[in-house]
């Protein structure tokens, strides 16, 4: 449902009911949902909705105005702190005392890992050598301009001779 075409029904639908009650009922009380509303309290509140529909079209924009101003300055300012923040802890170290009067906290250092862990990222990162097709420096020096390119996986081409 697209809210500004509900938004614009809503404010021509009130308009029309306070038009319509200021030439056929301009004074006295309606009996209206178990209530008895004066007319002139009825076209307030109705014109308050009104106000309220037209206010929001400013508001919203100014909103989004607000929201792009801080995604520019965030751009600019981000890049910058966190440069700032790594040359605080690469010159101040692991001083705690100091590093908490800027609101930051030493680095941890990383967790060793086990020999089972460093099993696991030799293996892995064979597996996708394997699966990119990179080759070592080794490998590379066979591969000669114009010659076949030779896949590491694949085996090199024989020839039979005739």
């Amino acid at each position: 449902m697209n809210t500004t075409r509900t938004k614009i029904t809503v404010k021509e639908r009130l308009q029309g009911l306070i038009k319509g009650t200021q030439q056929h009922t301009p004074s006295g009380s309606l009996p209206l949902d178990g209530a008895v509303h004066p007319v002139v309290d009825l076209i307030k509140l109705f014109q308050s909705l009104i106000d309220a529909i037209d206010a929001e079209v400013p508001a919203k924009a100014a909103y989004q105005a607000s929201v792009q101003s801080m995604v520019s300055a965030r751009t600019v300012v981000v890049p910058l702190m966190r440069a700032y923040v790594d040359y605080l802890h690469s010159t101040l170290g692991q001083n705690g005392t100091v590093l908490a009067d800027y609101g930051l906290s030493p680095r941890k250092a990383p967790a060793p890992r086990t020999a089972a862990q460093k099993a696991e990222a030799a293996a892995k990162a064979k597996e996708t050598r394997k699966l990119r097709g990179t080759m070592s420096p080794k490998q590379k020096a066979g591969i000669k301009a114009g010659a076949a390119p030779v896949s590491p996986t694949a085996p090199a081409p024989t020839t039979k001779p005739a």
